[in-house]
């Protein structure tokens, strides 16, 4: 018996944006929005928009309403700004935004990390949720984490969540 859900009955592919938090990363030295949009790809998904943006509160929230009012946009994937550092601010600054949590995804994205990088595991304040009918997802900045999350957690469930978020009430 396998412990997969249910197969998709249909092919989704998710309209997505990558928001790479960073004070410091240039297009070319983004090793994890790089890695988020490639995994995308691979996966036959679309990647409409991608950006760095400062871990400041203020140009983080601006950045995902401007993001959630895109048609072409389904999902948000941020990547960085999810320690306890000072500068460490987008978890502050997206999860009061989010009208619904998914508290699973940062309890399981903890416990696998803590598989992979033990007792630091506690530090990660990655998130998801729903906001605007967009679905949204906040990771750390390191490509470890970065892959752990896509391949694990978000690219086997992607398709899934668009449809619920897309079924009539």
């Amino acid at each position: 018996m396998s412990n997969l859900p249910h197969a998709n009955t249909s092919e989704i592919s998710a309209k997505c944006a990558v928001i790479t938090v960073s004070d410091t990363r240039t297009t070319e030295t983004d090793k994890s929005g790089q890695l988020i949009h490639q995994l995308l790809l691979n996966a036959n998904h679309l990647v409409n928009k991608y950006e760095i943006t400062p871990d400041e509160p203020a140009q983080i929230q601006q950045q995902l309403e401007l993001t959630s009012t895109n048609p072409e946009i389904d999902v948000v994937i941020l990547n960085g700004g999810t320690g306890i550092a000072p500068r460490d601010t987008t978890y502050d600054a997206i999860e009061k935004l989010l009208e619904k949590i998914l508290p699973g995804f940062g309890e399981i994205f903890r416990s696998l990390s803590y598989q992979e990088i033990g007792s630091r595991a506690i530090a990660s304040r990655a998130v998801a949720g729903v906001y605007r009918g967009k679905l949204i997802f906040s990771l750390p900045g390191s490509s470890n984490a970065v892959r752990l999350a896509m391949e694990k957690l978000i690219l086997p469930e992607l398709t899934h969540l668009i449809g619920q978020l897309n079924k009539n009430s």
